[in-house]
């Protein structure tokens, strides 16, 4: 059974950093994605990166978030930069192990203004 656990979430202020990182067991994966879901809202997609290290973002993270990953050790990353009220959410990483993706528990991420 793969596991998947995030960390790094917390509280920060609008404009600050926060680095989440993900940690999956079992073999090495091929994508791995950002998903996060705010209170009251439908989860969305953020970021993803495959195995040759190409990435896609949402629009509205483009440059400020960066996802990266450390194939070696089966972990994401997620760089998190110029922090706005609305980036607050719970923050999921899933990882593609085929047949099917796997995701974690989600870690608190909350920006106050």
């Amino acid at each position: 059974q793969v596991q998947v656990v995030e960390s790094g979430g917390g509280l920060v202020q609008a404009g600050g950093s926060l680095r989440l990182s993900c940690a999956a067991s079992g073999s090495s994966f091929s994508i791995s994605m950002w998903h996060r879901q705010a209170p009251g809202k439908q989860r969305d997609w953020v970021a993803t990166i495959t195995s040759g290290g190409s990435t896609n973002y949402l629009d509205s993270v483009k440059d400020r978030f960066t996802i990266s990953r450390d194939n070696a050790n089966n972990k994401v990353y997620l760089q998190m930069n110029s922090l706005k009220p609305e980036d607050t959410a719970v923050y999921y990483c899933g990882v593609y192990q085929p047949p099917r993706y796997y995701w974690g528990q989600g870690t608190q991420v909350t920006v106050s203004s």
